[in-house]
């Protein structure tokens, strides 16, 4: 059987304290179990054990260079169920001073935030199925002519879909 969908990511965070109260406060996750140093945390809708481990290294860590000197990962993407529910997380998180940034992708809509290390992740709504449209589509396309085979914009002002360049 293959892969069927992610079940958790594990991030290396600065203050695991620190880290937790973000997540809870910015998109109600709950410790499942924690230890020094470590916490597991749930989503409130999740049926996962956990979706996010942290793991302290301490306040001497230096910024994570990934995609601007080295690879690695650029973001993960949690889901909503409601575009209400992202417009709610999108107050939250303006509110706490980490939204990045927003963008329309056509079939989904997405937030993009900083934790309190500058780790960045995305909140996205997936546009039902019923409500796409040709038009909808279209859109999708439009995007894709605004991106590089790496998927970053290469016209940011240009391309209003884009969300940065």
């Amino acid at each position: 059987m293959p892969v069927q969908r992610l079940n958790h990511a594990v991030l290396y965070v600065r203050d695991v304290e620190r880290s937790v109260a973000f997540y809870r406060e910015a998109l109600g996750f709950e410790v499942v179990m924690s230890m020094p140093g470590a916490a597991f945390l749930q989503a409130g809708g999740s049926t996962n054990d956990h979706d996010l481990g942290l793991f302290q290294i301490g306040e001497q860590a230096g910024p994570s260079a990934a995609g601007r000197s080295t690879v690695g990962l650029y973001h993960l993407a949690w889901e909503v169920d409601t575009l209400e529910e992202l417009q709610r997380i999108a107050a939250r998180l303006s509110g706490l001073g980490s939204l990045a940034g927003a963008s329309d992708h056509s079939t989904t809509k997405a937030l993009y935030a900083k934790d309190p290390d500058g780790l960045e992740f995305e909140v996205s709504w997936l546009v039902p199925a019923a409500l796409i449209t040709e038009d909808v589509l279209r859109g999708r396309e439009s995007i894709r002519a605004c991106t590089t085979s790496r998927g970053r914009s290469t016209r940011w002002r240009s391309c209003s879909a884009s969300r940065r360049g």
